[in-house]
């Protein structure tokens, strides 16, 4: 292994006391001592507060709340993302392909373009790889779409992977995986460095720890990383069943340290696919779609006997499973496998989910990770494709009076990796002119700034010192202030990761 020949900065040091704080929705003053990473006592604010020996903070009377955390990223395809070209606004395959063409204009000669973001579930013409292939100089293009599942090649990016016979140049689910790994890569050095970028980034918007479900050898690649330095944030990084044994082998268990603020994650698995593909698993077919297609209700992945049975290995090796599930067969079938198999864990994305299954999720001890900017961005896909069931469609609020945990996250780069876009949708189910999407769905403030917090945003003695130092007070901010909401400063066991000049 080859490691970069600066190590990482170390955070900058931390105070001893956080002086004159206030909570959410309280105007009192408190001071917080912290010793060797952890809070070890919260008091009212006295102008004579003892510092212990050690530095103190004076934070003016801001707010402080516990670190937020993203419950769902893939931070490696985060950081190339950052760097790739947007499409996300095009409104149609040939608009898409404009945009390619001019963003693509001052990269050299040959040189493959790589977009993301396109949606296109409700365009009215169909990518496919003529389109594409009007780019000048027979130039390779890569376009993956806003929900990861699709990739859209021309001609010469398929020769590229030795498929210069595919008939549309439209690839999906899996085949989209392994295309974007082959002709997107970048050597390892660059990768760990874009993604420190991305993670100092996200601790500018007060973010202390994240779950990294990249679909790579995640253990290998965050072991490579750590060894360079800590990173900005702490990290939980998800197994994926092609990595099982080597994992088993080695007797990490979910919550295993691995390294400095490094963690082993979830095992990630998969029932269906996703909205825009059309290839989540429902019970009612997609409008428009013939009842003789073998996917017209969606794509089943792993489901039945072959999911229980991979929950069962995973939970008796201590592995939490992490199970994808958008549509609401998907739900139903990953809820039914954690009751056969008898084990908690978690599922992802539960974006449509039948009324009658809000409560299992309580019942079985199943998180459920959620992303609250898919509502807002896919309210128009799902009000087509789901028609007449979108009432229980991101149902939130209907999950969390059911007695669901639930955890927010972004899914970058699906949407970008910050917390406040996240609880901004969930309280506004609307990120536009128009009036809140299903608004008996939303969230209160204090429910997605919990959800964001690991189920709680106070602060008390005895937690990890991982904050966030807020200029704005998150319970009394309008949804504009939310989206933007102002960090002053984050702390990461007691020490800066980022701070305000």
């Amino acid at each position: 292994m080859t490691a970069p020949e600066s190590p990482a900065p170390a955070p900058t040091p931390g105070p001893r006391l956080l002086r004159r704080v206030r909570f959410p929705g309280q105007p009192s003053l408190y001071d917080v001592a912290l010793a060797d990473g952890r809070v070890t006592e919260v008091r009212a604010h006295t102008p004579e507060a003892r510092t212990d020996g050690g530095p103190s903070a004076d934070l003016e009377g801001r707010v402080l709340v516990r670190g937020l955390r993203d419950a769902h990223v893939h931070l490696a395809q985060w950081a190339v993302v950052r760097r790739r070209l947007d499409v996300s606004a095009a409104g149609s395959a040939r608009e898409a392909v404009r945009a390619v063409q001019d963003g693509s204009a001052a990269l050299p000669h040959g040189e493959l373009v790589t977009g993301y973001g396109f949606r296109d579930g409700l365009w009215p013409d169909a990518p496919h790889k003529r389109l594409l292939d009007a780019l000048p100089d027979g130039r390779p293009a890569l376009l993956i779409s806003a929900d990861l599942h699709t990739a859209w090649l021309n001609s010469a990016a398929l020769a590229l992977l030795g498929e210069g016979g595919h008939p549309t140049g439209v690839l999906r689910e899996d085949a989209c995986i392994r295309a974007t790994a082959r002709l997107s890569g970048v050597p390892a050095q660059t990768l760990d460095d874009w993604v420190r970028d991305a993670c100092e980034a996200a601790a500018r918007r007060g973010v202390t720890g994240v779950i990294d479900f990249e679909c790579a050898d995640n253990v290998t690649d965050w072991e490579r990383r750590t060894a360079v330095g800590p990173p900005p944030l702490r990290v939980a990084a998800a197994v994926y069943p092609e990595y099982l044994e080597a994992a088993l082998a080695r007797g990490l268990r979910t919550g295993s340290p691995l390294g400095p603020l490094l963690e082993t994650g979830p095992l990630k698995l998969f029932t269906d696919g996703s909205l825009n593909t059309r290839t989540a698993l429902c019970h009612d077919p997609y409008p428009g779609i013939s009842l003789d297609d073998p996917e017209a209700h969606g794509l089943a992945r792993t489901v039945g006997d072959e999911l229980v049975a991979v929950l069962r290995r995973a939970a008796a090796h201590g592995l939490t499973p992490a199970v994808h599930a958008i549509g609401d067969r998907a739900n139903e079938l990953a809820l039914d496998a954690f009751a056969e198999a008898g084990c908690v864990g978690r599922i992802e994305h539960g974006q449509l989910v039948r009324s009658e299954d809000f409560g299992r999720f309580a019942k079985l001890g199943v998180t459920v990770g959620v992303q609250p900017s898919h509502a807002v961005d896919d309210r128009d896909v799902a009000d087509q494709h789901w028609p007449g069931r979108t009432a229980r469609a991101f149902a939130y609020a209907g999950m969390l009076a059911a007695g669901a945990r639930i955890e927010l996250g972004s899914d970058a780069p699906v949407a970008p990796l910050d917390p406040w876009l996240s609880i901004a949708n969930a309280v506004a189910r609307t990120d536009d002119a128009r009036p809140a999407w299903h608004p008996e769905q939303r969230l209160t403030v204090a429910q997605a700034l919990a959800a964001s917090t690991g189920g709680r945003f106070t602060v008390r003695a005895g937690d990890p010192a991982d904050f966030a130092v807020l200029d704005a007070d998150p319970l009394t901010a309008g949804d504009d202030v939310l989206r933007r909401l102002p960090v002053h400063g984050t702390l990461l066991a007691g020490a800066w990761s980022h701070r305000e000049s």
